[in-house]
């Protein structure tokens, strides 16, 4: 048996409907605005990486082209047929492989220098109370002020008087001193780390090198190799600092070896266009292969429970 219900209870129940469907009403409207922003951002952002690709991919399909594909108009977009001329006559011409070789010795050894000490350094101001260890971060970071061309004068006549000079170990040993960008980094990334993990291996008996290097350096993966990329991006375009200190042309680096490459040939596009190639296809590799980890490193601000 149903029970009719009352002029009350039937005012109700359309006052909540009528104040029901505003609020879905404009919850639609919310929710298309939101997606038509969204698709408009994208729809940007794909444009725009549409646009800073056309140089990209005009350099890499050239050193496929013939030389006369490279000076027909309209442009050819696609190389057909593909050649390897251009390579083989830059490898021929100047040595890039040992340009690499060099390249590569400078970049690992760089990068572990600066990750060993630039994590032991954030660690002391991250993780250990000390009452200077706050004035010292202020002239750490203090020193970013200073542009490299200011202290290269005196580098560069401290590393002479030294026999460094014509050497890989002035691009090398101030690596092992740390960077003050990547000390400040690992610093705040440390500071997200929960004490008590430190506390509780300080009451097993672990000392702070034990607690450094079996508990802090495993929860910091991503800041690390945040911090190797870039180090080995930096290593890997330096051309000022090679510039300086190598005068031997078998001790080239790969960005120096392009310089010279481009004066004695600016009118070899093809050339040009497979010697960049080579020196830009190894840090899109690089990239390609970490950018799952070193997004982590940027955005991660605490430890996965």
């Amino acid at each position: 048996m149903t029970v009719p219900s009352t002029s009350s209870e039937q005012t109700y129940m359309q006052e909540v409907g009528a104040t029901r469907i505003p609020a879905i009403t404009r919850q639609r409207r919310r929710s298309t605005r939101s997606l038509l922003q969204s698709l408009i951002a994208h729809i940007v952002l794909i444009f725009l990486s549409v646009v800073f690709s056309i140089p990209f991919f005009w350099m890499v399909t050239g050193s496929f082209k013939t030389n006369q594909q490279l000076n027909a108009f309209p442009p050819v977009w696609i190389p057909d047929p593909i050649t390897l001329e251009h390579y083989l006559y830059g490898l021929r011409v100047v040595p890039f492989a040992r340009y690499i070789v060099n390249t590569l010795i400078i970049c690992g050894f760089s990068v572990v220098g600066v990750v060993l000490s630039s994590a032991m350094v954030a660690y002391g101001l991250a993780r250990i109370d000390w009452p200077l260890r706050t004035p010292l971060l202020i002239i750490i970071l203090a020193t970013t002020m200073i542009p490299f061309y200011v202290t290269m004068i005196p580098l560069f006549t401290l590393f002479r008087s030294m026999g460094w000079t014509n050497t890989f170990l002035p691009l090398i040993v101030p690596a092992f001193f740390g960077s003050p960008f990547y000390i400040f980094l690992l610093r705040q990334f440390f500071m997200t780390i929960p004490r008590e993990l430190s506390e509780a291996a300080k009451v097993d008996g672990a000392n702070e090198l034990l607690i450094f290097a079996r508990i802090i350096l495993p929860l910091s993966v991503p800041a690390l190799a945040t911090v190797a990329l870039f180090q080995f991006l930096g290593a890997w375009g330096d051309f000022l600092g090679p510039l300086i200190y190598l005068n031997d042309p078998n001790k080239y680096t790969v960005s120096l070896g392009l310089s010279f490459f481009q004066g004695q040939y600016t009118t070899n596009f093809g050339a040009l266009m497979a010697a960049s190639t080579v020196m830009l296809l190894p840090v899109v590799v690089l990239f390609f292969f970490t950018q799952k980890t070193f997004i982590q490193g940027i955005t991660l601000t605490g430890i996965k429970g």
